[in-house]
């Protein structure tokens, strides 16, 4: 991963946790605008056309859209339920198992297809749009138990991301089931996330290429590209929170306000195409608002002294 990248993570970790207990109010009103963004953007990714307005309504008043299938409105209700299960699987202390997945697989494909809800598949499967080829159904078990072991043994070493992303990946690589294997995948790491005080990472519905171009990446065994966006898609997340429940006692400094790149690129050498890509790649914090990014003068100036630093240090 990107080292500025997680130190950025780090720092704003710590002072979320510095923050602790969380104001109620402020956090219930966050995670109600952020658990329509999960579901809203983890099914889009699949292909299900409800936008977010429309996802919200389905949450909050339980009606139904027209011209919408019912599966959709059932992949919005069922998400719900899955989350609600994670939130509760977050409480408690129990390891994750593959149990838990099929628990999560269950309830995303409920009422949907409920032969297959929780179960192995026993078909061979084919991912779209990729040169990996999923092992044999026969083999399933045997690799979610050793994804079990993995997750319970040796990533226990790595750190929070790192081992939240990889467990995605590794369960996407095996792709245990006939369908739902995407959002039951990203609830499993978001799982993983809240398990160690992190809030939930949404990957963005306008990132859907760039994800599924990251996967591969890490199919091909470069893990680097998926490290780096599922950290800025938490950095993200933890700005978010730390917006909603820092306390203010003043103005905020203009240093910290976010600011449209080509903004921030003013009085400095750097483009805002040069600016983009820093942020692409984790090395400027940044966040990113449906397709435009976002960053704060003291994110440049940060950025502008770690160079000044690096070139001192490589100076003769």
């Amino acid at each position: 991963m990107e080292p500025r990248l997680l130190a950025r993570l780090e720092r704003k970790k710590d002072q979320l946790d510095r923050l602790r207990p969380l104001p109620a109010a402020a956090v219930r009103r966050l995670e109600e605008q952020v658990t329509v963004e999960w579901i809203y953007n983890s099914n889009a990714i699949e292909g299900n056309t409800l936008t977010l307005k429309e996802t919200r309504l389905i949450l909050e008043t339980g009606l139904t859209i027209g011209g919408r299938s019912l599966r959709e409105h059932f992949e919005v209700i069922n998400h719900k339920e899955a989350i609600e299960y994670v939130e509760a699987l977050v409480a408690g202390d129990e390891p994750v198992t593959p149990f838990h997945v099929r628990q999560i697989h269950r309830l995303v494909l409920a009422r949907i297809d409920d032969e297959n809800a929780g179960q192995y598949r026993t078909l061979p499967v084919q991912i779209m749009g990729t040169a990996h080829r999923p092992p044999e159904a026969w083999q399933v078990p045997a690799l979610m138990q050793d994804w079990g072991d993995w997750l319970t043994g040796p990533a226990q070493a790595l750190h929070p991301l790192e081992r939240a992303a990889l467990a995605h990946h590794r369960l996407v690589s095996v792709h245990p089931f006939i369908d739902g294997n995407g959002r039951t995948a990203r609830l499993v790491m978001n799982l993983l996330l809240m398990r160690d005080g992190y809030p939930p990472t949404i990957i963005l519905r306008a990132n859907r290429g760039q994800y599924y171009r990251v996967l591969a990446q890490a199919d091909a065994g470069n893990v680097s590209p998926l490290l780096n966006m599922v950290g800025r898609a938490l950095e993200r997340s933890l700005a978010l929170y730390l917006a909603a429940c820092t306390p203010q006692s003043g103005p905020t400094d203009p240093q910290d306000e976010w600011i449209l790149l080509r903004t921030a690129a003013e009085d400095t050498p750097y483009s805002q195409e040069y600016l983009s890509l820093l942020a692409r790649k984790g090395r400027l914090e940044a966040i990113k608002r449906g397709r435009v990014w976002y960053t704060t003068r003291r994110a440049v100036a940060a950025y502008r002294q770690s160079v000044r630093e690096q070139k001192k240090e490589t100076s003769p």
